[in-house]
């Protein structure tokens, strides 16, 4: 599911404007910690949600300025 960064708390967590609608917060995966991936405010991210708890994600990829044409003309399909 994709989405958009709204706010940034502490520890990784992230609040995400899913494209649907909805909100979620999402945390950093470890492969994106690991490899020290920056997320800010506005970035294009894409989120598996917990089946669990449909407010709660992890974000598993950070869309590029060049992916983002291609995330929005894919998401509108």
């Amino acid at each position: 599911m994709d989405g958009e960064v709204v706010e940034s708390y502490k520890s990784g967590m992230y609040r995400i404007a899913l494209d649907n609608g909805h909100e979620a917060l999402g945390y950093t995966a470890g492969k994106m910690r690991r490899y020290r991936i920056k997320i800010l405010i506005g970035d294009r991210i894409k989120l598996e949600l917990s089946p669990y708890d449909l407010t709660r994600g992890r974000i598993v990829y950070r869309y590029r300025e060049s992916d983002n044409n291609s995330a929005q003309a894919a998401a509108s399909q």
